[in-house]
């Protein structure tokens, strides 16, 4: 369902002017200044893609490496002051560990939290949600999307391109579009979901031989977490294997601004991918940090939306 790139040197996703060791299943602490100029590399990254994605992480690493010429020269200037250098320094060198402060555009770092109160949920803490996890499932770890939340244990090699893949993932996140109803985000990220999942990864392979057809099977208003959201669903049709299931869940988080909140669901098709009674399951479960009694459901009292 997902496929997992082979190791090797990526941009950092949270520092894009360093690259970052991926040992094919993880991150790991070793980062490196790029040798030569470069575009930045399509590596593990989080899911959601797309020409637009693409021009803002390339014109977000182009200001960034602005910002640093400009702080260099000031430190420089320091020095030849005689500046004591207040801030802090971080020395880099290639193929050297670099401490760095991790960027405030990447937020997903409280996802997939187990709860303090109870170990069978998931909490995502920047949209104030906790989400349960069924049996057959355990909290996402050494996947390359940030957003993962919950996975299927266990990876197979994929039927298309080579490379790991596995029969189920969960994600949540923030939506851009705030102003948006529930069903005009849920359609509207239905497709890139589709893709991600099914179509090409980040390194622009065919897990499943890309995708052939798709049709949609479910969609309709839901309560989540006492707020009013709406779900689509598709059976996506691939080249190779089974293909599967995706499913966009949109709805007001009631943390905070009330910010829209987006779970994606990705289910292999086949005896070995997870039933879908979990996307079900997983949904009537969502409930606000520290409200365990606020459920909800499809046909469950739907409360007020803004």
């Amino acid at each position: 369902m997902s496929s997992t790139p082979p190791p090797g040197w990526y941009r950092d996703p949270s520092y894009p002017l360093v690259e970052r060791w991926w040992d094919g299943t993880a991150w790991t602490d070793h980062r490196r200044q790029p040798e030569t100029p470069q575009e930045p590399l399509v590596g593990p990254r989080p899911a959601g893609r797309g020409p637009g994605r693409a021009k803002a992480i390339a014109l977000t690493a182009a200001g960034a490496v602005l910002v640093a010429a400009v702080v260099t020269g000031v430190v420089v200037l320091a020095r030849d002051a005689g500046g004591s250098g207040s801030g802090a320094e971080a020395k880099t060198t290639a193929g050297s560990s670099v401490t760095t402060t991790p960027s405030a555009s990447a937020p997903s770092a409280s996802v997939s939290e187990p709860s303090a109160d109870d170990p069978s949920v998931v909490e995502d803490e920047l949209n104030g949600i906790t989400l349960p996890l069924p049996d057959g499932w355990v909290r996402a770890e050494n996947v390359a999307e940030d957003d993962a939340v919950m996975t299927t244990p266990g990876t197979y090699d994929c039927p298309g391109d080579p490379g790991l893949c596995r029969h189920g993932q969960v994600l949540s996140r923030t939506a851009t579009a705030s102003d948006a109803s529930p069903e005009a985000l849920a359609r509207g990220d239905i497709a890139d979901a589709m893709d991600t999942a099914f179509d090409r990864d980040g390194l622009d392979s065919r897990p499943f031989g890309g995708v052939t057809s798709h049709r949609e099977v479910k969609a309709g208003t839901v309560a989540v977490g006492g707020r009013a959201g709406y779900f689509v669903r598709w059976r996506v049709t691939t080249a190779k294997g089974p293909g599967g299931y995706v499913q966009s869940l949109a709805f007001p988080s009631s943390a905070g601004s009330e910010a829209p909140v987006i779970v994606r669901f990705a289910f292999d098709a086949g005896a070995d991918g997870p039933p879908l009674s979990d996307m079900d399951k997983i949904t009537k479960g969502i409930r606000p940090i520290g409200d365990p009694a606020t459920g909800g459901g499809v046909g469950s009292s739907i409360g007020a939306s803004r």
